[in-house]
């Protein structure tokens, strides 16, 4: 990801919540493609290396923005127990719904350049969760902003939470 030379209001805030998301994700796949069955192990390896490729392009854009890239938490909580391939299908469709409203947020804060790679990002996170889940929405990355408090929440969780 790039930065223009004059950033928007909240877009180094955004694009942090952003690489906070990808690290979340590329941990979340790791026990994905622990519990994955070989069917779709490719799937998610593919996916893996998508979220390390966006989070390591962030973390270069918020040193681009002036900022410090914040750093991966040691774990994080999953949102539900992972024992089988099933619960790992349903794990990496639930990352993907996250990285895509986070992605939505960076859209709404940025401009130019890095908006278009924000926009692609949410593009592809919304495209690998209708794959994993085999149905969509209408607005991804906005549908889970629907159930929150504020615009941001999820934004601004824990950085120890997926």
């Amino acid at each position: 990801m790039t930065a223009s030379t004059a950033p928007a209001p909240g877009t180094l805030k955004a694009t942090q919540a952003a690489l906070a998301a990808e690290h979340a994700a590329v941990y979340g796949y790791g026990v994905v493609g622990g519990r994955i069955g070989d069917d779709r192990l490719q799937e998610a390896r593919d996916g893996y290396a998508a979220h390390r490729a966006r989070r390591d392009a962030l973390a270069r854009t918020v040193r681009a923005l002036g900022g410090t890239p914040e750093g991966a938490a040691p774990a994080y909580t999953l949102p539900f127990a992972v024992p089988d391939a099933a619960a790992a299908v349903r794990l990496a469709a639930e990352l993907e719904s996250r990285v895509a409203a986070v992605y939505a947020d960076l859209v709404r804060a940025s401009e130019g350049a890095l908006r278009r790679e924000a926009a692609g990002a949410l593009r592809e996170a919304a495209v690998r969760s209708v794959r994993w889940r085999g149905s969509g929405v209408a607005f991804p990355g906005l549908a889970e902003r629907a159930a929150a408090p504020t615009p941001s929440a999820s934004a601004s969780a824990s950085a120890g939470e997926l």
